[in-house]
């Protein structure tokens, strides 16, 4: 079953990906829920990921801290919303650990691991508050940049399938 038979995306306020992984859904699962394995991947190069937190449970903390080129660094401090292991995984900036509201929040993210033809079918889901929000993070690069993240990350994959 896909996320968006239970999830519907609004065009207006929300982004999505959806990629075909050759690997089990157990591996995506690890690279988003290990710390030292999300930071081999998680932001597309040359930007490093390097610091990552994730506490793979409803009110854990999902931290990542990212070092541009020029070397400005850039947190985000976030909440584990929900956590099925090697299916979803529902993380906000919204919120901080332990569900406490924090100003400042941009978006939550819907990641889904759905077995398919052997492999994983992968689907992401980046809902925002305002059409305004998810323009911006459209213009970041979003399908540019999650597309290479998600490159880097079936990489990783295949490293761990070895």
């Amino acid at each position: 079953m896909s996320l968006f038979d239970t999830v519907t995306p609004d065009p207006a306020l929300d982004l999505t990906l959806v990629r075909r992984l050759d690997c089990p859904p157990a591996l995506p699962w690890r690279l988003w829920t290990e710390d030292a394995l999300l930071q081999r991947w998680f932001t597309p190069a040359p930007v490093r990921t390097t610091e990552a937190r994730v506490e793979p449970f409803a009110g854990g903390r999902f931290f990542t801290r990212m070092e541009m080129p020029d070397g400005t660094e850039i947190a985000s401090e976030g909440c584990v919303l929900q956590a099925l292991p090697w299916r979803l995984l529902v993380f906000t900036d919204t919120l901080g650990p332990g569900f406490r509201p924090k100003p400042g929040g941009f978006m939550t993210g819907f990641i889904s691991f759905t077995p398919s033809a052997g492999g994983t079918l992968y689907e992401a889901l980046v809902r925002h508050a305002t059409e305004e929000d998810r323009k911006t993070h459209e213009e970041m690069g979003f399908d540019t940049g999650w597309n290479a993240a998600t490159d880097q990350l079936a990489a990783e994959a295949q490293k761990l399938k070895a």
